[in-house]
């Protein structure tokens, strides 16, 4: 950590020396408050500003103004898999009697009038007849039965980090991807990491699985390929930068034990 603040300290001092004496007497003219250990970080700022890049955006071609906005149709969307609190009409043609309308339980189960639990989440509607039909054929020779979603529950995601507003956000209709999650959560804050935003999931048998996205690709060089759809109860995390952390680490670390004198001497070397 030490090491690192020397190195900024050299560089400061280099990049407040490529300055001109008339550019620092204009500095110093319009802020005569400014020490010159200060206007050396400023300088050093101002230059790492200067190596950065442009994003890359000219490869995206320009929006058209003269027509009305239509997304473009999926040739074949993926078969809807039920989700717990979904809620599902079971109706039984020949049998009316036995129709009822169930909840999708936290555990993934329904519960019926002929049988207690019977799987549902994560599965297809013709997959729940399926099942229905096998729970239903010790009441009935050749069961007929079909399953209706009649309501969808609403998708929760999560995201948390270094952004505007973290929180849970709740939608309905198809699930958000990265950038909208963040969108919804009042964009990502300087202090984050783009190129390496978390998103954990929960699979299988509980387990938890991490993955990355690049979410400067996206908003930064245009990559629409990089902006993943995300799973329903998914996390995304955006964490601090490098600088950031340095910063942090700087802060709890370091700044607080420092003595003033350092700061006097730190300008009395720039002066030489």
């Amino acid at each position: 950590m030490l090491h690192c603040h020397v190195l900024f300290a050299f560089k400061a001092r280099f990049a407040y020396k490529r300055l001109s004496e008339k550019e620092k007497l204009m500095i110093f003219a319009n802020y005569p408050q400014i020490s010159r250990a200060s206007l050396a970080c400023f300088a050093l700022i101002v230059c790492l500003a200067g190596c950065s890049t442009a994003p890359k955006l000219d490869k995206l071609p320009p929006i058209a103004t003269d027509v009305a906005p239509v997304a473009p149709a999926a040739e074949k969307l993926t078969a809807y898999t039920i989700q717990v609190g979904d809620v599902i009409d079971i109706k039984f043609p020949l049998n009316p009697e036995l129709n009822e309308t169930v909840t999708v339980r936290p555990d993934g189960l329904i519960s019926t009038s002929v049988s207690e639990d019977i799987p549902a989440y994560n599965l297809t509607v013709a997959e729940l007849n399926n099942e229905l039909r096998e729970a239903y054929r010790s009441e009935l020779n050749e069961p007929r039965v079909s399953a209706v979603i009649r309501s969808f529950a609403p998708i929760r995601v999560y995201v948390s980090g270094e952004v505007a507003s973290p929180g849970e956000f709740v939608v309905v209709g198809p699930n958000l991807t990265v950038s909208q999650a963040i969108a919804r959560a009042g964009g990502a804050l300087n202090t984050g990491d783009l190129r390496r935003v978390v998103v954990l999931r929960r699979g299988a048998g509980e387990k938890t699985e991490g993955f990355l996205s690049d979410y400067y690709a996206t908003t930064q060089e245009g990559d629409a390929s990089k902006d993943a759809r995300l799973a329903p109860y998914d996390v995304v995390f955006v964490p601090k930068s490098g600088t950031a952390l340095a910063y942090k680490n700087y802060q709890q670390y370091f700044q607080q034990y420092v003595s003033p004198s350092i700061g006097v001497s730190a300008t009395y070397s720039l002066r030489r």
